[in-house]
């Protein structure tokens, strides 16, 4: 395959960005996407350039880390797949392929396609934890029992590897259903009781914080979403916030 790269370089969160085209040939149908742009780099490096910056770890769909919208999309045009699962048949010989960062406010740019999601972590601080009793006196988790539906959907919502395909798909940068899931796979949970209402408002603080936009039920974050993450985990999460800022001004 013969492609054409348009490809979004930037020096740093302060520098201007331009977009950079670049003809890649012999490209193999059966690579992976970023193995196409590790012959991008490749080709690069040979002609005494910097390469593209991008990042990646697991490339097997668990990590999160290769995020890039792709002809607009967030990981391309695959349903249920990260960057690194996306394969270059689903491309053609001749396409011009289009690749950029994430765009949000609460992602800067860290250079070329690498973006900053620190942002997601501190809201992970916040409050993304379930505080354990290490007197001596701990409980086996799998002495209570959990309805199975309710272990199903908090199954569900943990498989959330935090990529950041929601915000960069919102036309608000919104992170409702990344905070959400997070809220959600304790919330769902026994062990996560005790703390389930400060939880959420801790969470949701800290999103605010952070500068993510608000959320208006379009929907195309469940859309790009890699593993599936449901919308009912937003709406739950806004009947936990809800209720726990009423009792708290009781």
């Amino acid at each position: 395959m013969n492609l054409t790269l348009k490809v979004w370089r930037q020096d740093g969160p302060e520098a201007t960005g331009h977009m950079d085209t670049h003809a890649l040939g012999g490209v193999s149908p059966d690579m992976s996407f970023l193995e196409m742009m590790d012959m991008l780099n490749d080709q690069i490096i040979r002609a005494g350039e910097e390469p593209v910056a991008f990042d990646h770890d697991c490339r097997e769909g668990i990590c999160g880390m290769c995020s890039m919208f792709i002809n607009g999309e967030a990981h391309g045009p695959g349903r249920g797949v990260t960057t690194c699962q996306l394969h270059m048949r689903s491309f053609n010989d001749g396409d011009t392929i289009a690749i950029e960062p994430w765009r949000a406010q609460a992602f800067p740019v860290i250079k070329d396609l690498t973006v900053d999601r620190s942002a997601f972590d501190r809201v992970i601080q916040a409050g993304g934890y379930i505080s354990v009793n290490t007197s001596g006196n701990t409980i086996d988790a799998n002495a209570i029992p959990v309805p199975k539906e309710q272990a199903d959907d908090a199954f569900s919502a943990a498989t959330c590897i935090g990529c950041g395909a929601c915000v960069a798909s919102c036309k608000n940068a919104s992170a409702m259903l990344f905070v959400s899931a997070k809220v959600s796979q304790f919330a769902l949970l026994p062990q996560g009781q005790p703390e389930r209402e400060s939880r959420v408002q801790r969470m949701v603080e800290q999103m605010d914080k952070e500068g993510f936009g608000n959320c208006t039920n379009t929907g195309a974050c469940a859309v790009e979403c890699p593993k599936g993450i449901d919308l009912s985990n937003i709406a739950r999460m806004n009947r936990d916030f809800m209720s726990a800022t009423v009792k708290s001004k009781k």
